[in-house]
Order: C-alpha cells, then structure tokens, then sequence
C-alpha cells in the first residue's frame, strides 16, 4: 500500500450535519445588533469550527511530513479559514519539533450573484503561480458545492506543474450534480443551506460573524 493510499484511507470524510439540523437559537449567542432579524439560527458555532480545524491540521500534517507547504487561499469566503488553518498547521508542526517552512499566496474568483452560483466564472487575483513548480500545495476554500470553481482552479493550479496538490474545504454542501469527489480534507459536509459568517458573505455582508 502506497502512503497515499493509506492517507486516503485514514482521513475522515469530515463532520455530516443531516438535513433535519436547524441549528442553534441565536439567543444563545451574542452578535452585532444590526444583523437582527437577518439570521436563522447559528449552525455552526466558532469553536466547534476550530476543533474541527485542529483536525483537519493534523491530518495534513501526516500526509506532508517534513515537506515544505504552499497555501494557496481562495478570496475572499477562504481568509479566516485559511488564516486558522495555516496557524493550526504551524502549531502543531513546533510541538512535534517539525522544521515546515509555509508560504501563502492568494487568488480570487467570482462565480456568485446574490446568493446564487452563476455560469460566468472569472479568475481576479493573480495568474502567474510559478512559484508552485515542483512544490506541495494545498488550495484552502471556505465552501464546495457544484465543485466547477475548484475544477478551474485545479485544472489552472496543474499548468504550474506542483509537484503534489491537497484540497481543504471547510464546507462541502450536498447539493443536485455536486461535486463528484470530496476535497482531501473536509471539515463539515453540509445541507443545501446558504451559509454566511466566518467570513461567508451575502453581498459582501455577515463576514465578520465568527
């Protein structure tokens, strides 16, 4: 058995909220006053997010080893994913008295108008990622659902020649004609729900929720 197929074995398909969940009472919770009457319900509180990225982190870190990483972030729904990922990553790497060197670099797509996934997908950060030749990559983004975004980015990522390509995506909705195959690290598989916070906007409004 080769070390990816056992890694593949060993990771988790990530946390299933079934479609029946409805979440948490907002009374629960304090949030700002102006969003007030514009929220269902909290469905994911912030820490049971961060356990779920330590996770996500070590799994990571048993597949890469010692190797160097490049983060390449999804703008702008993948920043607080990412920023916690990365730091969760470092970590555990110095508690294990591991030497891995990160670097990340950013890059943006739109494919969203109001809260509706749109035919037109357009690549707006940078479009020169040479530096990813020959190296270990791992794209970050918030949210996965038909899966067309993330197959333009690889298919994109791959003309760089890296020499390994891993996916993180903290949310996997289960939607009609989603996408065929998981990322590599998962942390929640989701209804067909639109989500905002954690820097999941509607109309660039609700990313600062936590």
């Amino acid at each position: 058995m080769t070390t990816d197929m056992a890694a593949d074995q060993r990771k988790e398909p990530g946390v299933v909220i079934k479609d029946g969940w409805s979440g948490y009472s907002l009374e629960l919770f304090n949030y700002p006053e102006h969003y007030q009457g514009d929220l269902e319900c909290v469905y994911i509180p912030h820490g049971v997010i961060m356990n779920r990225i330590e996770c996500l982190a070590r799994d990571i870190l048993e597949d890469i080893g010692h190797h160097d990483l490049m983060v390449l972030c999804v703008l702008k729904g993948g920043y607080k994913f990412c920023s916690d990922l990365v730091e969760s990553i470092k970590a555990q790497s110095r508690s294990a008295n591991r030497r891995l060197t990160t670097r990340v670099e950013f890059i943006r797509f739109k494919s969203y108008l109001n809260d509706q996934s749109t035919e037109d997908l357009h690549i707006i950060g940078p479009d020169d990622l040479s530096m990813l030749k020959g190296k270990n990559v791992l794209i970050v983004e918030a949210i996965v659902d038909t899966g067309k975004t993330m197959r333009a980015l690889l298919q994109h990522v791959e003309t760089f020649q890296p020499k390994m390509v891993k996916v993180a995506g903290l949310l996997v909705k289960r939607v009609p004609h989603g996408a065929a195959e998981l990322p590599d690290y998962v942390g929640f598989v989701i209804p067909n729900r639109f989500v905002v916070g954690y820097a999941l906007d509607y109309n660039e409004y609700f990313r600062d929720l936590n």
